[in-house]
């Protein structure tokens, strides 16, 4: 597949990635051949690969579902940064 430096272009904006327009042919170019490497990629089968979640074998460890205490609210206070009556302190994210 062949990117022109127009598509480059338009999807740098839909990224907004500013993206000079000297480099626009060059990253055309690379971004043809990552778009080529996916599309042999898609010429290979798979049918008989099984699907897998993780490289390496693994079983998940079970345990009961039990409630538990929790920590002295003290004691969890203790490691904020900040604190103020009783409560953890953080930044206004919102006007």
């Amino acid at each position: 597949m062949s990117l022109d430096k127009a598509t480059v272009a338009k999807i740098a904006r839909l990224a907004r990635i500013k993206v000079p327009d000297d480099d626009l042919a060059a990253l055309a170019g690379e971004l043809s051949n990552i778009l080529d490497w996916i599309e042999q990629l898609n010429e290979v089968d798979t049918r008989d690969v099984p699907p897998m979640t993780h490289v390496a074998a693994m079983k998940l460890k079970w345990r009961q579902d039990e409630v538990t205490g929790a920590a002295p609210r003290d004691d969890v206070i203790a490691n904020a940064p900040e604190e103020r009556d009783g409560f953890f302190t953080v930044p206004k994210v919102l006007e």
